[in-house]
């Protein structure tokens, strides 16, 4: 899902336990220490979209041709599928700024050897790193939102938030195709490099004021195996319990594999086939960003108003119909036609997964969670961008993303019929979240 995800500005994705941080009715929807979060967010994802959508392009230019493309980001999978998880635990043992001060710090590592790398292979050690990042990051970035909201408009929160974050893709890829178009790529890289230090800062300095909701006073956070041992369990327990949270997670592993399948391929096709340059390419995704502004605060509301399963489904159909635009277009402006409605499509999307993944998953398992689902079923999607990369050489570079499309539609099903919170669904949560209470009683 890289190019689609990034643009995503993602990334994605009842609390029946909950004990919301802010109770009056009257306060504002954004809380300080959130507001800060997001300026924070803002700086290091403006410089992750500057280069995120041009990677595949970065490749091309070091050497590599469509099928290592392919290779390439099957292979930097890997290293997520056990990290999302990992860092979610590690964002529940020791605190959500804590974990993202520490991937920021891996994160500004990586950009060091994405600008020194010499060839294509290279970018390998630049991409694990910020595999890293991702996994201790992505986690605590929707855990952290839901413990700063109350459920009754959590979904307008996550909606809010979208709309500012989407300052990243308006601002980034078009400032980092003009740095391509005129510079090149290394001094792009540097550029980006310099924005994320500094987020990587202003993170250190929260975490470091920063106290673990539910941590005693005078206790310090741990990590602990016996810790990372129960919360899978409770999660597992989630997991194939048939409810909610099971179909969350089948919905989201098809996402994953389809999207997987074309999203690397995006840039490789509008510079190919589109003939389109670095700047142009970096104005669509920000005419994607320019969607999720206008419409991502509305789709948090009628989330909270008409229900996240409304909204998701919507989100659904019109990625589904952006990427039959996408295939048939032929112009700039139907490109551009088609990435806004994709941009409907993720602001449908995003404020209301991450609503019902918060409801559906107890505090302390939130970090867990929100790993388990952003890693997706990526055992399965591990091969879909080499098989992408083969369909589009081998039958048609339409293919990947016609699959996308019509996997997108068939999404909705089970989220009409399966998105629903019943007693079952409840039951397991308690279930869930006692065993994790016990655990922590015994330490």
């Amino acid at each position: 899902m890289y190019a689609w995800t990034y643009f995503l500005v993602r990334g994605y994705k009842i609390g029946f336990m909950d004990t919301p941080e802010q109770s009056n009715s009257k306060a504002p929807l954004l809380s300080p220490v959130l507001r800060l979060f997001l300026v924070t967010m803002i700086l290091a994802n403006v410089a992750g979209a500057m280069y995120s959508g041009f990677l595949p392009l970065y490749l091309k230019s070091l050497g590599a041709d469509v099928a290592q493309i392919g290779l390439f980001f099957t292979i930097a999978q890997i290293i997520p599928l056990i990290l999302q998880i990992l860092g979610g635990w590690i964002s529940d043992s020791l605190g959500r700024l804590k974990s993202i001060a520490a991937g920021s710090v891996s994160g500004v590592v990586s950009y060091i050897a994405l600008i020194l790398a010499p060839t294509w292979g290279w970018v390998f050690l630049g991409e694990g790193l910020n595999a890293i990042t991702r996994s201790l990051v992505g986690p605590s970035f929707g855990a952290f939102i839901a413990e700063e909201s109350q459920e009754s408009n959590r979904a307008k929160v996550y909606g809010l938030v979208d709309t500012f974050y989407t300052i990243v893709s308006i601002v980034g890829p078009p400032f980092g195709g003009y740095l391509i178009d005129r510079y090149g790529f290394k001094v792009m890289l540097m550029v980006a490099a310099s924005i994320y230090t500094i987020a990587t800062i202003m993170r250190v300095l929260m975490a470091n004021r920063a106290k673990h909701p539910g941590q005693e006073e005078g206790k310090k956070a741990s990590l602990q195996l016996g810790a990372l041992k129960v919360n899978l369990s409770a999660i597992f327990g989630l997991v194939v319990a048939g409810g909610v949270m099971t179909w969350i997670v089948i919905t989201d592993g098809i996402r994953d594999i389809s999207f997987s399948l074309s999203g690397s391929l995006i840039p490789v096709y509008l510079e190919g086939i589109a003939k389109m340059s670095a700047q142009k390419i970096g104005w669509l995704s920000s005419i994607l960003g320019i969607a999720m502004m206008l419409t991502s605060f509305p789709a948090g509301h009628l989330a909270d108003k008409r229900g996240e399963r409304l909204a998701i489904a919507l989100g659904f159909a019109m990625q589904s119909i952006a990427l039959f635009i996408f295939i048939k277009a032929e112009t700039f402006l139907m490109y551009a036609v088609s990435y806004f409605t994709i941009g409907v499509g993720f602001s449908l999307m995003s404020p209301a997964y991450q609503s019902l993944l918060s409801k559906v998953l107890p505090q302390k398992l939130r970090g867990t969670g929100f790993g388990l689902v952003q890693s997706g079923l990526g055992l399965f999607s591990l091969p879909a961008p080499a098989i992408g990369a083969k369909l589009y050489t081998n039958i048609s570079p339409t293919t990947p993303f016609l699959i996308t499309a019509w996997a997108s539609l068939l999404a909705i099903i089970p989220v009409v019929f399966k998105f629903k919170l019943t007693d079952k669904d409840r039951l397991e949560i308690e279930k869930a979240e006692a065993s994790v209470l016990q655990a922590d009683e015994e330490k």
